[in-house]
């Protein structure tokens, strides 16, 4: 097949139809040769053509070619030198997949050809293939953006106005009765009515989707029968995955992809993407070749400085990439960009986000990756959230990320399962969690919102599980069955696993509201794992990143419909009240005309706590009061924002308490409105100093109406 072809330009790079032709780039700093292969839209084994690219402006390989449409598939083959102890891995007989692809055209077929050396080999990666792996990779599709956003505008729902809800595409639908069968796992399938209403209905404003960017399913887990179901092993960070496509794989997937979006942000809800740019699918020295490694390895990963045949590994995944590279920085930042601009995300979730800081080998604050984003106009104005840790050394980085980003707070993670499963805990630590962590937050200007607040995430436990489990169960995976208490601080509440005992059934549904409402109640932003609302179980695994089964779905038929109630009570009561969504610190200080803190900590006998009370690890109940009237903040036209007055009292000891309510300055007449023991919200009506009794492992809740006139946010 004849192909026309011009020199073309070297920006942007990845393949960009203008509506006459294609205009194909890609860097390549250490190659001496590129080549352009086009394939057979319905047969992609067949090729077509192959175009040697001779223009070259710096590292940048480029052609037009006026006669190629959107749909087209492409891969490269890239020359240049063999010799891995220089950290260069050119094998032209490998295809590869354009690491600014828009599109992928299916999922990798395994085989040996797909590794640059020779697998059996005694020399192991130093020895070089010569077989041809165009048949198994997935090729590359060239995209049309197009599309009819009509008036389509990002929410910018406000932190402190923010309940994030992290689900899976597939999990999510997969048994989702009301969803067309035909497109359950897909995008199509959370555009769906059904869906949306469910997530408006819940109250959630925001969805954090786990890994859509196209993914590799591991050769490993596919020859024990598994796959690799949450997706952190990115191949393609501008491609929407094909898998959770009904359409098609040709860009359609695309479209699909951004009509979920419209249609989400039409229910006000948000897309977060749970993004991966730590590292890459491609694995170390022994792994394959399937785009970065082929097309300039040095030039986008981190490599021993002994012997660059090795890669430094932050992320347990056997490569990284490096950040503190020119051409990688643009990486990251176009492809964000374009999840923004082109996709209409509304933030992101960064995996490991302390291996992008790390500076040589320590982690740095104040490196390239936050400068730029501080400095785009585009990114710096979307939701940013750090997972805060990698594997490497000084990888724990709770508190350390820099202004405008917000922080998944493990420690918060750990002190509520800590102090629910009574385990010996100071009760001050678990007052600064339920403020906002002002003791990692506070300093730099941020707010109580850098928290991220959750119980369990997909990583874990789910909630049903952590009442129910004290050891994993993990045989599923092919693993060890070991007690993992010290990482879950999980309490099976009597008896491992499912039982028929109704009293350790009752206790569980009774800590899972006690979860709930400490979160709900809590300062910071909180996360809901999809599923827990309804008590989903994963039968004790701990660890279901390669379950894609009924293991990790939602199940939709045994949904706890009373739990399930009792959230979306819990959600909306924290969206009606601002008092437990502050924008701004407690500042512990008197509130202006009524000579009352804005907040206030108490015993059982009424008084309030003392210094030498909060360092008592075997104490295991308190209250708070919180003023309505010391919100400190003003609405958007700058009218003061007030609230109702409130008491709680946290009880994790097994044995009820009797609390006597504080003295009728801090309020006459409080209502009960909710008792966790109960298990519903309630309208029972107590007076100042009156003792009410708290069950053992149990949440009060108590409203102080106050008239006002002025503004609730």
């Amino acid at each position: 097949m004849k192909i026309t072809t011009y020199p073309g330009k070297p920006y942007p790079l990845g393949s960009t139809w203008d509506g006459n032709g294609v205009n194909f780039t890609l860097y390549a700093d250490n190659a001496t040769g590129v080549e352009l292969c086009l394939f057979d839209s319905t047969d992609s084994s067949k090729e077509i053509a192959c175009i040697q690219l001779y223009e070259r402006s710096h590292q940048v390989w480029h052609v037009y070619l006026p006669d190629i449409k959107p749909g087209q598939l492409y891969g490269y083959r890239v020359d240049g030198p063999f010799e891995p102890s220089n950290g260069h891995r050119f094998n032209r007989n490998k295809l590869l997949m354009d690491p600014y692809a828009k599109a992928i055209a299916g999922s990798i077929d395994w085989h040996d050809s797909l590794f640059a050396y020779e697998i059996g080999s005694e020399e192991e990666d130093l020895s070089f293939s010569e077989s041809d792996s165009a048949n198994y990779i997935p090729k590359s599709v060239v995209v049309d953006n197009a599309f009819d956003w009509g008036d389509d505008q990002l929410p910018r729902t406000p932190y402190h106005q923010s309940i994030i809800y992290e689900a899976h595409v597939r999990g999510f639908t997969m048994t989702c009765p009301e969803i067309p069968e035909e497109i359950r796992g897909t995008y199509a399938a959370l555009a769906h009515p059904a869906a949306i209403d469910y997530l408006k209905e819940l109250g959630i404003t925001a969805i954090e989707l786990m890994p859509v960017h196209q993914f590799v399913n591991d050769r490993s887990l596919l020859e024990k029968g598994l796959r690799n179901y949450w997706g952190y092993n990115t191949i393609g960070f501008f491609a929407p995955d094909v898998r959770y496509s009904s359409s098609g794989v040709q860009g359609q997937q695309v479209v699909e992809f951004k009509n979920m979006v419209k249609e989400l942000h039409k229910a006000g809800i948000e897309v977060i993407l749970d993004v991966v740019y730590n590292h890459t699918g491609e694995g170390n020295q022994m792994g394959p070749t399937l785009s970065f490694k082929g097309v300039d390895n040095s030039s986008y990963y981190r490599l021993t400085e002994d012997d660059k045949r090795f890669y430094m590994d932050y992320t347990g995944t056997g490569n990284t990439l490096n950040a503190m590279l020119p051409n990688v920085l643009r990486y990251i930042m176009d492809s964000l960009r374009y999840w923004i601009t082109e996709m209409h995300v509304d933030g992101f979730r960064f995996d490991l986000a302390s291996t992008l800081a790390r500076e040589l080998h320590e982690v740095n604050r104040l490196s390239a990756f936050f400068d730029i984003i501080h400095q785009d106009p585009v990114i710096s104005q979307v939701k940013l959230i750090a997972e805060p840790w990698d594997i490497g050394e000084g990888g724990y980085q709770v508190g350390k990320f820099p202004p405008g980003w917000a922080e998944w707070n493990g420690k918060y993670r750990d002190c509520i399962r800590d102090y629910w499963r009574g385990a010996d805990s100071m009760l001050g630590e678990f007052a600064q969690r339920f403020t906002g962590s002002p003791d990692l937050y506070q300093d730099d200007y941020r707010r109580p919102t850098a928290s991220i607040n959750f119980i369990t995430a997909h990583d874990g436990f789910t909630l049903h599980d952590l009442v129910s489990y004290n050891d994993k169960h993990n045989d599923a995976n092919g693993e060890d069955n070991n007690d993992g208490e010290s990482h879950n601080r999980s309490w099976n509440c009597g008896a491992e696993g499912e039982t028929d005992d109704e009293a350790v059934i009752a206790l569980r549904q009774q800590q899972k509201r006690n979860f709930f409402a400490t979160l709900l109640l809590s300062q910071g932003v909180p996360m809901i794992v999809a599923g827990d609302e309804m008590s989903r179980t994963q039968q004790g695994n701990n660890n279901a990143y390669c379950q894609d089964n009924e293991i990790s779905w939602l199940n939709w038929a045994a949904a706890d419909k009373e739990m399930l109630e009792f959230t979306k009570k819990l959600i909306q009561f924290r969206k009606d009240h601002p008092i437990f969504r502050r924008r701004r610190w407690f500042q512990g200080q008197p509130v202006m005309g009524r000579g009352l803190e804005d907040i206030a900590w108490f015993l059982p006998e009424g008084t309030e706590m003392t210094e030498e009370n909060w360092s008592h690890d075997f104490a295991k109940s308190l209250a708070v009061f919180l003023n309505g009237k010391g919100l400190h903040s003003v609405g958007p036209k700058g009218e003061r924002i007030l609230d109702d007055d409130f008491y709680i009292i946290f009880n994790a000891s097994h044995e009820p308490i009797d609390y006597k309510l504080p003295e009728a300055k801090y309020g006459k007449i409080w209502k009960k409105i909710m008792d966790t023991s109960v298990g519903d919200f309630t309208e029972e009506t107590h007076k100042a100093e009156e003792v009410i009794r708290v069950e053992g492992r149990s949440v009060v809740l108590l409203k102080h109406h106050f008239a006002h006139n002025e503004t609730k946010d």
